[in-house]
């Protein structure tokens, strides 16, 4: 059977796209297909299944060598298992740059397109057997939108993401402000999360000149309530930093809507970082950065020492 899956530390598009990907596959292509996770999905991601009654994929543990793979919502091996090029990749689906590193056994399907999700990539693929489609994975398209572009605010957003957003809520006959603020709310409740466990959250790794960083991002609709933890968040930086095998963790966190993000500043290392990456007086233990949504497109594009 296909495995189909997305990055470790899924958020909803790297769990909602791997049930939608399943699915069409299983229930379209009569090719028996299981979407599977990388981990516990973060807490919106758990919020939106539970939303469209769908069941939690198993978290994959194992991956033997020849395994039938479909690899969604990333194409970087750093995100994937150690195993990865040891497996049977038949297809690759995915919104990011382009890494390098996979090897495959054979010709594959590749399709990047610059759009803001990946489920926006998927819908044109499946095409007109959309029309199948029932409700649950509808609406996991939806989410995954208004998920990873923060309602339309993000600068990744597509007029082709937002009309099929509009299209699916609908369809749907869905609220998509309700539900945007709904998702986001279940994102900003951190009470139950270690200090590591937010650091390591939402986060991908990246190297500027000879520095190793896990590059990690709290969207919230309160950052008051991840500010409140900033000390202890400074502090657990260096541990998780030596853990995971980086010289440092950046700490972007996104106020949706004030659509600004705070990066934490716990050294010289940081703020030199934060100067030259952004221009910016890095004197404090933190620098307010106006317009930065995305990772993708205003952050890991711009690092810099």
């Amino acid at each position: 059977m296909i495995k189909v899956f997305g990055h470790f530390s899924p958020d909803t598009d790297s769990t909602g796209s791997p049930l939608i990907w399943a699915w069409y596959l299983s229930q379209v292509r009569n090719t028996p297909a299981q979407a599977v996770l990388l981990g516990q999905p973060n807490s919106e991601a758990k919020f939106v299944l539970n939303h469209w009654g769908m069941d939690q994929p198993d978290i994959l543990t194992d991956l033997p060598a020849g395994t039938p793979v479909v690899i969604v919502d990333t194409n970087n091996p750093a995100e994937l298992p150690a195993t990865i090029n040891q497996a049977d990749i038949l297809a690759i689906i995915d919104h990011h740059k382009l890494v390098g590193g996979l090897e495959t056994k054979g010709p594959i399907d590749i399709t990047m397109r610059p759009l803001a999700c990946t489920a926006t990539i998927m819908h044109e693929l499946i095409g007109a057997d959309m029309a199948q489609a029932p409700r649950a994975i509808k609406g996991l398209m939806l989410s995954c939108i208004l998920s990873d572009t923060l309602e339309f605010r993000s600068p990744t957003t597509t007029p082709t993401d937002r009309a099929l957003a509009d299209a699916l809520a609908e369809d749907l006959g869905v609220d998509m402000g309700e539900l945007a603020s709904a998702m986001f709310a279940a994102k900003s409740d951190i009470s139950s999360f270690s200090d590591a466990e937010l650091l390591r959250m939402d986060s991908k790794n990246f190297e500027v000149g000879d520095k190793k960083f896990r590059v990690s991002v709290l969207e919230t609709t309160s950052p008051g309530q991840v500010l409140a933890r900033k000390d202890s968040l400074m502090r657990s930086m260096e541990t998780v930093a030596a853990e995971d095998g980086a010289d440092q963790v950046l700490l972007f966190i996104v106020d949706i809507l004030n659509e600004e993000a705070t990066l934490l500043l716990p050294n010289d290392l940081t703020r030199r970082l934060a100067q030259k990456s952004f221009g910016v007086d890095a004197t404090g233990d933190n620098v307010v950065l106006p317009g930065v949504m995305s990772r993708k497109k205003q952050i890991i594009p711009v690092l810099a020492l």
